[in-house]
């Protein structure tokens, strides 16, 4: 099985390198550095939607971490059973949703709530404008669909995730060692602090870099609620939260049945290349991590 599963990835990267041969040997190391994508000119570039779908995933796993970290304490550390197991399946339950269901919730929900409760109020206060960080950051369209829109809504659908991988791991600390430390007279807070999170680190760490890779490769929701539109910058990229932008997977939902045969769709399909490796690096580092906390554990 595992080598099945192996010579499957195997057979999709190398599909998508025959199939964006073209478009690799036309447009070089430039597709990466580049920012423009003009079907007009034949220029294809990927860095601004390289950089959007970095910056979408950094908001979400900002805004993620705590909250996963904090639950998954809470429900292997201090939760008392009888909550710990309605909880549990709930988080497992809102980590199965399917994206789609996300994006409607990120249509009807989110995006009004941002655009009348944050996007208006900030960009007609007069004391933001004052503050550089704030100023570059709560600035942009604001009407809605946005970078910000797209980062809160990957955090709702990675939180469970990275809470479920996090609780895990905490649970699977020896008790012996929880034991240990109290019988040194360490308060519960202290054993959790200075015993469980640094035996648990180097698996936390690979569960967040799941949830970074998770966030990294969603399609669907984030077309929904992005805007997708390349912000209008020399370079095509902004740090502005109000305004829309594309990420590597919505660029390829939004273009690919507007592509025409040849350069174009090579493009694109070079564009999945990108996500694809990028992905995989991600997750065999996460992994990597979450085996060594493994063999920490175990030790």
């Amino acid at each position: 099985m595992s080598l099945a599963l192996m010579t499957l990835v195997l057979a999709i990267g190398c599909a998508l390198l025959w199939q964006s041969m073209p478009a690799i040997k036309a447009l070089g190391p430039g597709f990466v550095t580049g920012h423009e994508w003009d079907d007009a000119t034949g220029k294809y570039g990927s860095a601004a939607f390289l950089s959007g779908t970095l910056y979408s995933s950094g908001i979400a796993i900002l805004v993620s971490v705590p909250i996963s970290i904090c639950s998954a304490i809470f429900l292997a550390e201090l939760a008392p059973k009888w909550i710990r197991l309605p909880i549990t399946f709930l988080i497992e339950l809102l980590a199965a949703i399917p994206s789609v269901v996300y994006g409607l919730w990120g249509i009807f929900v989110l995006i009004p709530l941002l655009r009348d409760k944050i996007m208006t109020p900030a960009l007609a206060s007069s004391t933001i404008g004052k503050i550089p960080i704030l100023k570059s950051l709560l600035t942009g369209a604001g009407y809605g669909p946005s970078m910000l829109a797209a980062g809160l809504l990957l955090a709702i659908m990675i939180t469970p995730f990275i809470t479920a991988i996090c609780r895990d791991i905490l649970l699977a600390i020896p008790t012996m060692q929880r034991d240990a430390a109290a019988g040194l007279g360490t308060t519960q807070a202290e054993t959790i602090l200075k015993v469980v999170l640094p035996s648990a680190a180097p698996g936390l760490i690979g569960a967040v870099m799941l949830g970074f890779g998770r966030a990294f490769g969603e399609t669907m929701a984030v077309t929904m609620v992005i805007g997708n539109m390349t912000p209008n910058t020399p370079d095509g990229r902004s740090v502005a939260l109000f305004d829309p932008g594309y990420t590597i997977a919505s660029a390829m939902a939004n273009k690919f049945t507007e592509a025409t045969p040849g350069i174009a769709t090579a493009a694109l399909i070079e564009l999945g290349l990108v996500l694809f490796v990028t992905s995989m690096l991600i997750n065999f580092f996460a992994r990597s991590l979450v085996r060594l906390a493994a063999r920490r554990i175990a030790a």
